[in-house]
């Protein structure tokens, strides 16, 4: 069915309802590190999404779980658990909006990751939003002109690591349900958070468990929102509304922690979402420019 302008506003709608809750994920991630180690909070994460999808495997035969492609979805679930790893130890360290952008520079890598991934060629007109992009991340990465922190460096590191996952669920998505990418990305990072989540274990006060499950359902939640939203519109069209969750993570962190960006994180912020959407442009007229026979 060809897209409708009514399609296209439930795509933006949908993309509008994951930035909000992610943002407030991320902020209530940040908000109970406080009380509860990093690795606790990721191995809670997991362990939420993987019941929330108990009810549909149980009505599931085996063979629904079949993948021809499981090292792919090694790969793409090791990318995805690092990057939430990364970005709530990010979150420790520096403001919810600075750790957001940082994170959502994963558009700029996704280009180098298929080159030496999927040996996908980088046309020169793809090369101009990454070296945009790349001069926002400095001006990002050194606030004020002050020294690179640890916490800025860790959540470039969440930006890289979600380009990892996005490339790879990109090659899943050509053989592979959404539900069967879901729940190998959730059992895979639910292994690989149990070991840290172990060794750091302490005991959880009470007042962290409403924040712990509202993370969990709201990574969920985000995702089918997120799905839904691309199954209405096109790309160029809900990708760059991530970039909302910018706005809302700077009014979140300027309600809760008085958190106010400075200018040079303002002028990075400018130069990323600006070749994030370049980006997100050019790979759709890519996409959908007519392939001509040899």
């Amino acid at each position: 069915m060809p897209p409708t302008t009514d399609n296209t506003l439930k795509g933006i709608a949908y993309g509008l309802a994951t930035t909000l809750v992610g943002s407030s994920a991320a902020a209530a991630g940040k908000w109970v590190a406080v009380d509860v180690p990093v690795p606790t909070i990721v191995f809670m994460q997991y362990a939420i999404c993987l019941l929330v999808m108990i009810p549909w495997f149980a009505k599931q035969p085996i063979s629904s779980l079949h993948t021809k492609r499981f090292n792919t979805h090694l790969v793409r679930g090791f990318g995805g658990w690092l990057c939430f790893y990364s970005y709530y130890a990010a979150l420790e360290q520096i403001p919810l909006v600075d750790a957001t952008l940082l994170r959502n520079t994963a558009p700029l890598f996704v280009p180098i990751i298929a080159l030496f991934w999927l040996a996908e060629k980088v046309t020169l007109l793809r090369w101009t939003p990454i070296i945009l992009g790349f001069i926002g991340i400095i001006f990002i990465l050194r606030p004020e002109g002050s020294g690179i922190g640890w916490g800025h460096l860790i959540g470039l590191a969440s930006g890289f690591t979600l380009a990892i996952s996005m490339v790879g669920t990109r090659t899943l998505s050509k053989t592979d349900s959404g539900k069967t990418i879901m729940f190998y990305y959730f059992a895979i990072s639910f292994i690989l958070s149990t070991p840290l989540a172990i060794y750091h274990w302490q005991p959880i006060p009470l007042r962290a468990w409403p924040y712990l499950i509202f993370i969990g359902f709201s990574i969920f939640i985000t995702m089918w929102l997120y799905t839904k939203a691309f199954s209405y519109a096109k790309p160029s069209v809900v990708s760059p509304i991530n970039y909302f969750s910018v706005v809302i993570s700077g009014f979140l962190g300027w309600l809760i922690w008085s958190d106010i960006p400075t200018h040079t994180a303002l002028i990075g912020a400018i130069f990323v979402i600006a070749a994030a959407i370049l980006s997100f442009v050019i790979s759709n007229k890519e996409d959908t420019k007519p392939s001509i026979a040899n």
